[in-house]
């Protein structure tokens, strides 16, 4: 593997020739030397440097992007040449988007590392599009996303349902009506809907033009537990998936709330890039499709 691509990753991430030079365990000098050389070879310079900050300029993000594929490839035929020989084990990456990440995915890879004690799961939570977009840049081995997720480049694979309900507090005045909710009553209703690019958001856009509303009433928050626990303190109401709301359900700090098209039903999908799978990756996935 090129160590001037790793140096100069280290570099553009830290911000700093100190930082990177201590997380690679070398000294500073042989940090800038491999930079200056890297820059030679590339033919310009790739860093903007002040006694303050190190910053890419438009070059060095050109070289970033790219240099954090190629490294991403390279790991990836790694791996491929280590399984050749050997039972599943190694590192896997894997991205989810923040429900099926937070209240999902843990329970799985306990279940995993139990069987397969040799393989090395790391995770990165985000919405469902960031969750593509580093499938798509090699930097991320697979995702797990929500909703109906296109991309020609991609492999995805709906291998799951996930029913989301309306939920609000208990003091909410929707909660003491006698009869099924109406879509006036809906409209005006206060939302907490998650940020755009999430799965969430999409399945709550969907739902309102399943019921024909357009609420005016919308606060945008970018943390499930941060919808919840605005929700139960009487701030709105809001869709959230049935993994997310388990809890609150049986202690009755939520309630869900009688509608129309409600649940809604989505899906959690599998996203790749290559057809071909390491078998610490074809392991995950076959616990990931059996979790149902």
């Amino acid at each position: 593997m090129d160590q001037h691509l790793i140096v100069f990753i280290a570099v553009a991430e830290k911000q700093n020739f100190s930082r990177a030079a201590e997380e690679l365990h070398m000294t500073q000098p042989a940090v800038s030397q491999y930079i200056q050389a890297f820059e030679r070879e590339v033919g310009t310079r790739l860093l903007e440097r002040s006694n303050k900050y190190v910053r890419l300029n438009k070059a060095g993000e050109i070289v970033y992007h790219h240099a954090k594929e190629i490294l991403g490839l390279y790991t990836k035929m790694q791996r491929f040449v280590d399984d050749a020989t050997n039972k599943a084990s190694g590192p896997i990456s894997i991205g989810a988007s923040y429900t099926f990440g937070e209240y999902v995915l843990p329970h799985i890879i306990a279940r995993m590392l139990d069987q397969y004690p040799l393989i090395h799961p790391s995770v990165a939570i985000g919405n469902s599009r960031e969750i593509a977009e580093l499938v798509l840049g090699h930097q991320m081995d697979v995702g797990i996303v929500e909703g109906d997720y296109r991309n020609k480049k991609l492999n995805i694979e709906a291998f799951d349902e996930d029913r989301m309900y309306i939920i609000m507090s208990p003091k909410h005045p929707l909660a003491k009506l006698p009869e099924k909710v109406k879509m006036s009553e809906l409209e005006q209703a206060s939302w907490i809907v998650r940020e755009k690019g999430s799965g969430t958001r999409e399945a709550t856009e969907q739902l309102f033009r399943r019921l024909g509303i357009a609420p005016n009433k919308k606060m945008e928050f970018g943390s499930t537990q941060l919808i919840k626990e605005s929700v139960e303190a009487g701030l709105g109401i809001s869709l959230l998936s049935q993994w997310a709301i388990r809890k609150e359900l049986s202690m009755g700090a939520l309630q869900t709330l009688d509608a129309d098209e409600v649940p809604f039903i989505r899906k959690f999908s599998i996203v790749t890039l290559s057809p071909y799978n390491t078998k610490a990756l074809d392991t995950f996935l076959d616990l990931v499709r059996a979790n149902k």
